[in-house]
């Protein structure tokens, strides 16, 4: 078994104690490449924010678990060659499907995971949600749990309608179940198609979908039942549309792709939410600079050539979300 703590990373524990007293949210960044990787260390080192970077059960099949925990060591190293003393790096599992694969990332190093059993009965969510706390809390890692379920599709997870959250519901869960953060559904949705142009309206100056609000009423219920309990939003990206501009404009195919709006998200920072969820944008940034520098320089074929101008454009995507969207920066 490899702690997390050789590794040198963190648990979520303190990092959401301080984020929810003071009014931010921290990143969690999806990873499944090196540039993605140095792209979010780069950002986060920059930004003096603390940061989970994060890796669904598709991700760790795709880049295989033991290299993705020496990833994290050196993730960890990475910041502090780049003069960062003592990086919060979290390296967490998004939406575990089991018990079994959430023991076997706590035991490959780990220190936060997430049992997602949203799509399952209320006391099986409850009973599965118990036994994952159980071994995790036995080795310093902490759980974040599921209620509600979002729409939309990214890697394995995926639904066709969303259910939100029942606010009546979080204070029996979290009780029974001992997480130590929840997942809430208040209308985010995974993917790039958050809304079906019939959930939007149309900017009659732009012609672009604008996605309907998120329900706030919902969330300030959940946080009168919970006060400063550690909520989390998933499927939050806000689908950039001059990213979503220059996929197009360089031969991809994204027709009214349409996000959370930053404004939004701003908001729930505020709040007791201290983990916002952000995976598309990454992949949006860069595949735009991908597609744009082959369209650019068909003539090149070595992979530094363009995924170099992809990791740029990533850091840059991750810095402005950090300081302008989450307010995470200078907390370290």
């Amino acid at each position: 078994m490899t702690s997390y703590k050789e590794l040198g990373l963190v648990n979520t524990r303190e990092m959401f104690k301080k984020a929810v007293a003071g009014g931010y949210a921290i990143p969690a960044f999806n990873f499944n490449t090196l540039e993605q990787m140095q792209a979010i260390v780069q950002a986060a080192v920059e930004t003096k924010s603390p940061v989970i970077m994060q890796v669904s059960k598709g991700a760790r099949n795709y880049a295989n678990g033991t290299i993705l925990r020496y990833m994290a060591q050196g993730a960890v190293e990475y910041a502090k060659e780049l003069g960062c003393e003592n990086p919060q790096i979290v390296l967490h599992l998004d939406h575990g499907d089991s018990f079994e694969l959430c023991k076997d990332c706590i035991d490959n190093g780990f220190s936060s995971v997430m049992f997602d059993g949203s799509s399952l009965p209320y006391e099986e969510n409850i009973r599965i949600t118990k036994q994952v706390v159980e071994y995790a809390h036995a080795h310093d890692v902490t759980v974040e749990a599921e209620l509600g379920v979002l729409a939309g599709v990214e890697d394995e997870v995926q639904a066709e309608k969303s259910h939100y959250t029942k606010p009546e519901e979080v204070i029996d869960f979290a009780t029974r179940s001992g997480c130590d953060s929840l997942a809430i559904s208040i209308g985010t949705s995974h993917g790039a198609y958050k809304f079906t142009p019939e959930q939007c309206t149309r900017d009659p100056k732009t012609g672009r979908l604008v996605p309907p609000p998120l329900a706030f009423d919902i969330l300030h219920e959940i946080e009168k039942k919970l006060p400063g309990f550690p909520i989390v939003l998933h499927g939050s990206s806000s689908v950039p549309q001059e990213e979503v501009d220059t996929i197009n404009a360089h031969g991809g195919k994204l027709p009214d792709a349409v996000g959370i709006p930053e404004e939004q998200l701003r908001e729930a920072s505020k709040s007791a939410v201290c983990k916002i969820n952000i995976d598309s944008d990454s992949r949006l940034a860069m595949t735009a600079a991908i597609r744009k520098h082959f369209d650019e320089k068909p003539g090149d074929f070595d992979p530094r050539q363009y995924l170099k101008p992809a990791r740029e454009n990533m850091k840059k995507m991750y810095i402005h979300k950090i300081v302008e969207v989450l307010g995470s920066n200078n907390k370290l």
